[in-house]
C-alpha cells in the first residue's frame, strides 16, 4: 500500500500484483487479452490501492478510449524495449491503451487490405512502428482507413504520408568522433547499421565530418556495415584490428554493437580502454551494464517513444501537427571505455 497521503500509481498496482504496467492498463480500458485470474487480482489490487484513475466496467470500453498499435522488430532488444517503456508509460499517462505486437507482420493475403482490414475491426486508432519499413501499398491501405501512422527512427528520409519521430544523429556521430579527436586519437574506425538507412547514414556522416575537420584521411576498410548487432561489432571488430594499420578507437552505431566490439578486443588480449577506446549510440542498459561502462551517444528512446504515442493521438484526433518530422536532441555520455591513444599518457576521459 503507498504512504499515507500518497497517489496510488500504475507502476504501484503493477508491483503488487507482480504483472507489468501495460497489463494493468489493459485491465482499465477492459481489454479481452487479460486472463481472469489475473483481471480478478488487479481489480482487487485496484481497490485496495484506492487507485484514483478511471475504475473498472463497461465504460472503459468507450468510444473515448484511444486504441494505437504498437509494431516492434524481432526479436526484442535494449533499444526496442526502451522505445516501447516510453510508448507505454505515454500511454498509461493519458489513458491510451496500446497494443504490442512483436516480429515483422506476416501478410495472410498478398496485399495490405487484410492487415490493415484486421486492425481497423480490433478498432485501432493509429498505429506506430519502430524502426520497420512499411511498403508504399501499406502505406495506401493505412491512408484508405483514415489510420495515421507514426515511425519512430525511420530507415527512410521521411515521406510525405509518414510522420516520424527520430534523434539528431549526425549530430551524436560528430560528438562522439570529436570526443575521440579531442584524446589523441587519430585512427578511427566505425561499425554501424545498413547502409541505406538514413539514421545510419547520418552518424557516419557526422562521423566523416569530424575526421574531414581535422583532415584526416579514411584508411580502406575502416567503415563497416552491418545491422547494429552483437556479432556485427565481434565481426567487424575482428576484421579492423587484423589490418595492417588497425585502428586505435572504435565508434559503434549501437550500444550492443559496441559490447560486441569489446569482447572482440578482449578475445585478443586487448584491453579497453588501455589499448583500443570503444564509443556506442543509444546510452540503453548495456551501456551501463559494459565492462567497462561505456561512453556512448544517449538517443532519448523513452521520450521518442512517448512523443511518437503522443503525436499518434493527436493525428487520430485530426489534430494539424507544426511538422511531419520531429528530432529530440543527442548526447555524448562520457564513461570509462575512452582514453588516450597508448603512448599518449593514462589519462582517461571522465
Amino acid at each position: 500500500m503507498p504512504a499515507k497521503g500518497e497517489r496510488a500509481t500504475l507502476a504501484t498496482v503493477a508491483a503488487s500484483a507482480g504483472v507489468s504496467v501495460a497489463t494493468v492498463s489493459r485491465v482499465l480500458n477492459g481489454h479481452a487479452d487479460v486472463g481472469p485470474e489475473t483481471r480478478a487480482l488487479v481489480e482487487t489490487l485496484l481497490q485496495q490501492h484506492e487507485y484514483s484513475g478511471r475504475k473498472p466496467g463497461p465504460v472503459r470500453q468507450s468510444a473515448a478510449t484511444a486504441r494505437v498499435e504498437l509494431l516492434l522488430a524481432d526479436p526484442l532488444n535494449a533499444y526496442s524495449t526502451e522505445v516501447m517503456q516510453g510508448v507505454l508509460e505515454a500511454g498509461s499517462d493519458l489513458a491510451a491503451s496500446v497494443a504490442v505486437r512483436v516480429g515483422v507482420r506476416k501478410r495472410a493475403e498478398p496485399d495490405s487490405r487484410g492487415w490493415v482490414r484486421d486492425l481497423v475491426t480490433a478498432g485501432r486508432q493509429a498505429v506506430i512502428t519502430v524502426v520497420q519499413d512499411l511498403t508504399e501499398e501499406d502505406l495506401r491501405a493505412l491512408t484508405r482507413a483514415k489510420l495515421p501512422l507514426v515511425v519512430v527512427d525511420p530507415k527512410n528520409l521521411p515521406h510525405a504520408l509518414v510522420t516520424s519521430v527520430g534523434s539528431t544523429n549526425f549530430a551524436g556521430g560528430l560528438a562522439a568522433a570529436r570526443h575521440l579527436l579531442s584524446l589523441g586519437h587519430r585512427r578511427i574506425a566505425y561499425i554501424g547499421g545498413e547502409a541505406i538507412a538514413t539514421h545510419n547514414q547520418a552518424r557516419l556522416h557526422g562521423y566523416r565530418a569530424a575526421l574531414e575537420a581535422e583532415g584526416l584521411r579514411l584508411p580502406a576498410g575502416y567503415v563497416r556495415e552491418g545491422r547494429f548487432l552483437y556479432q556485427d561489432g565481434m565481426i567487424g571488430a575482428a576484421a579492423l584490428l587484423e589490418l595492417a594499420e588497425p585502428p586505435t578507437a572504435i565508434f559503434a552505431g549501437s550500444d550492443e554493437t559496441a559490447a560486441g566490439v569489446i569482447e572482440a578486443a578482449r578475445s585478443r588480449g586487448l584491453r579497453v580502454p588501455e589499448d583500443l577506446s570503444v564509443v556506442g549510440f543509444d546510452d540503453t542498459q548495456i551501456a551501463r551494464f559494459a565492462s567497462p561502462p561505456l561512453t556512448t551517444v544517449r538517443q532519448p528512446l523513452r521520450e521518442m517513444g512517448a512523443v511518437a504515442l503522443r503525436t499518434a493521438l493527436r493525428l487520430a484526433a485530426n489534430e494539424k501537427l507544426d511538422s511531419h518530422h520531429v528530432e529530440l536532441a543527442t548526447e555524448l555520455i562520457v564513461r570509462h571505455s575512452t582514453a588516450r591513444p597508448a603512448g599518449q599518457g593514462r589519462a582517461t576521459s571522465r
